[in-house]
């Protein structure tokens, strides 16, 4: 007998795994997903290297020109600053569709006296940015420019919004991973800034 005798039927046998590979490949990818949703996985969650760890250290200059109620200039950020009261940092841009739809929320949370609220604007031009603080509202007790997006960089940023909860201490203990929900502020945030503040 000869050694090719059986070439042919392993051929077809080859040919339908490399065809059925792709599509066996897809069907476990989706099974993942919908399983991820049916035990109710959170897509918004995505991990952060930096929950744990402390706050990269960043001065960003003041977006000029930015003022509050009272007059008095609006400072930038110093992460150092933000040592000894919980604070949410929130990174966001006057070009960013999900970012006016948050802001209500923003709004809400900056009459919470628990935690500090300050914003990183992201790679936006200063009139813009103050233009939409202008006509959504002013939620910052600071708000540093990050123009060249090299501070987001540092916080492993992914894409804006994202918002961050840091401990008394400065330590990152939650990421928030696109606009704040109403669900993610009762479920998760203002339970967590009880249990950071004490109250």
């Amino acid at each position: 007998m000869s050694p090719n005798d059986g070439a042919p039927a392993q051929r077809p046998r080859r040919r339908l795994w490399l065809v059925a590979l792709p599509l066996v490949i897809f069907l476990a990818l989706a099974g993942l997903f919908f399983s991820r949703l049916e035990t109710g996985g959170d897509p918004s969650r995505v991990p952060s290297p930096l929950v744990g760890r402390p706050a990269p250290v960043v001065s960003l200059p003041p977006l000029e020109g930015l003022k509050l109620a009272d007059g008095t200039a609006v400072p930038g950020i110093d992460t150092a600053a933000l040592a000894g009261k919980p604070a949410l940092v929130n990174v966001w841009a006057s070009w960013c569709v999900p970012c006016r739809d948050e802001h209500p929320i923003l709004m809400q949370l900056a009459k919470d006296g628990r935690f500090t609220l300050v914003g990183i604007n992201y790679k936006d031009a200063p009139d813009n940015a103050r233009r939409f603080l202008g006509q959504y509202g002013m939620p910052f007790a600071a708000v540093g420019v990050d123009g060249k997006g090299r501070a987001a960089i540092d916080w492993g940023v992914y894409g804006v919004p994202e918002t961050f909860v840091l401990a008394r201490d400065g330590t990152i203990v939650h990421k928030f991973v696109g606009p704040l929900t109403p669900e993610a502020v009762s479920g998760t945030l203002l339970p967590l800034m009880a249990r950071l503040s004490g109250n």
